[in-house]
């Protein structure tokens, strides 16, 4: 691939992660150390970042350094296995309350996890019933 088509990949996963936790330029320029317009080339992809900014980028906001610099979303089609997912999957990402579900998940056990897990599954279950 390119690089300009790495620019854009990261520009839109960097926009992601932006959006997923409410951190504006300023707040991530400021954590990271660099320049608001260093920054705001990384995210318009005009520019694209050492390998140790991308990492920094990792670890602020708790991902891979592959979920940052691959493609993992090619263009919604034919990406989610449910056709509801990608709705589903919109409507978490413009949602700010929504967005607790992701956020959450990277802060609690495996066990609470697991939990919130069957819960969900029991609360799909309920609606089931109430549709019949």
């Amino acid at each position: 691939m390119n690089d300009l088509g790495n620019k854009a990949i990261f520009s839109k996963n960097l926009k992601f992660y932006m959006n997923l936790y409410n951190k504006t330029r300023n707040d991530v320029a400021k954590a990271l150390g660099v320049s608001y317009t260093t920054f705001a080339s990384w995210e318009n992809g005009t520019n694209y970042p050492r390998i140790d900014k991308i990492e920094m980028l990792a670890n602020y906001f708790k991902v891979s350094k592959a979920d940052l610099i691959e493609n993992k979303y090619k263009g919604q089609e034919g990406y989610y296995d449910n056709p509801d997912a990608a709705e589903y999957a919109e409507m978490v990402r413009t949602n700010p309350e929504m967005k607790l579900l992701f956020s959450a998940a990277k802060d609690i056990s495996k066990e609470s996890m697991q939990k919130t897990y069957e819960y969900i599954k029991f609360l799909k279950s309920q609606e089931k019933g109430s549709n019949d």
